[in-house]
């Protein structure tokens, strides 16, 4: 079998930077530069599935944040 074919199991952390983007990262490695966690761990699929149970908005902060300012 090969190696892309093996089951992954490792831990996924869900990470979000200062635009409110997210993405998951391996748990045992320490966050990228910019990155946070969100609160939420498990196996990639879990990960994958809290995202877009809370990712509803996907422009960036500072996008949301001048439409806002604009329709005032």
């Amino acid at each position: 079998m090969p190696n892309d074919e093996r089951e992954d199991t490792t831990i996924y952390k869900v990470v979000l930077n200062h635009e409110e983007q997210y993405s998951i990262w391996p748990v045992d490695r320490e966050n990228a530069l910019g990155w946070r966690d969100a609160g939420k761990s498990g196996t990639k699929q879990e990960c994958l599935a809290y995202i877009e149970e809370v990712w509803t908005d996907m422009r960036p902060l500072s996008l949301r944040k001048k439409m806002e300012e604009a329709s005032k």
